[in-house]
């Protein structure tokens, strides 16, 4: 009876994990290029049961009954790096990646660590200083084409305009190239916060950049309501196992006491 308590709040606690990921994935529905995240479950290793009951030679010997699962416990967070819908816009620092890649930037994350970033987000802008820059300020990094050094993207007063190349024109003039980098294996990616990933060994990507795009989030939202619903009913009959047995012990506690 108490292996069943454990297991049914181990279903409790997994499933208002998934609740969290459920939340952030609806409330980012709108977040460009925002990737969909999901919850891998897996089980707790099985207990094995056996007792003494059985004899054999007049003996007591060890009569394997089988295995008990311990209930569900939260494996890893898996982010769907399907493309987003490009959607069309007016500005001409909006740019989207059409293919598996991602723009490279420079600065801070979330947490306040300076480094290397990459993103799918496209919505950038001229910062004070005449930079190319996201949402966060980090600067958006590419190749100077005459030096080749990876820099930050200086544009000033400039029309900025690409071509099918993924270089970067500033007035007409061939200046930078976007630094679009791929990753082999997306699973080594590790969120950092502000729509920022963190990743080593980038290699290069076949990715073409979309001037005047943006890459809409991946989430469906009809899909995340329907697994909300789904979670919230698997709560529920957690929570009943764990009151029905919670009743069960206090019966067996009062006939267990002596008057």
């Amino acid at each position: 009876m108490i292996r069943g308590l454990y297991t049914a709040v181990s279903g409790l606690i997994t499933q208002e994990a998934k609740q969290q990921v459920i939340t952030n994935n609806m409330a980012n529905a709108n977040t460009t290029g925002y990737k969909t995240e999901n919850l891998a479950v897996k089980k707790f290793d099985d207990v094995l049961i056996q007792n003494y009951d059985k004899i054999s030679g007049g003996k007591n010997v060890r009569n394997v009954i089988g295995s008990l699962s311990n209930g569900s416990k939260i494996d890893e967070t898996l982010t769907d790096f399907t493309q987003g819908t490009l959607q069309s816009t007016e500005k001409d620092t909006d740019f989207a990646l059409d293919g598996r890649g991602f723009f490279t930037v420079s600065g801070a994350a979330a947490d306040g660590t300076q480094g290397i970033y990459y993103t799918r987000d496209g919505a950038f802008h001229i910062n004070n200083l005449g930079y190319l820059v996201n949402s966060t300020g980090n600067y958006v990094m590419g190749r100077n084409i005459n030096t080749g050094a990876m820099e930050p993207i200086a544009v000033g007063n400039s029309k900025i305009t690409t071509d099918g190349n993924n270089n970067i024109l500033l007035d007409g003039q061939l200046r930078y190239s976007f630094n679009i980098v791929d990753f082999e294996n997306y699973n080594a990616l590790e969120k950092v916060g502000d729509n920022l990933y963190r990743g080593e060994n980038p290699m290069e990507s076949q990715a073409t950049v979309k001037q005047y795009s943006l890459e809409k989030s991946n989430v469906n939202i009809i899909n995340e309501m329907v697994n909300m619903m789904t979670v919230l009913r698997t709560y529920e009959s957690n929570q009943k196992v764990v009151q029905s047995l919670d009743e069960t012990l206090a019966k067996a506690v009062e006939i267990g006491i002596v008057r």
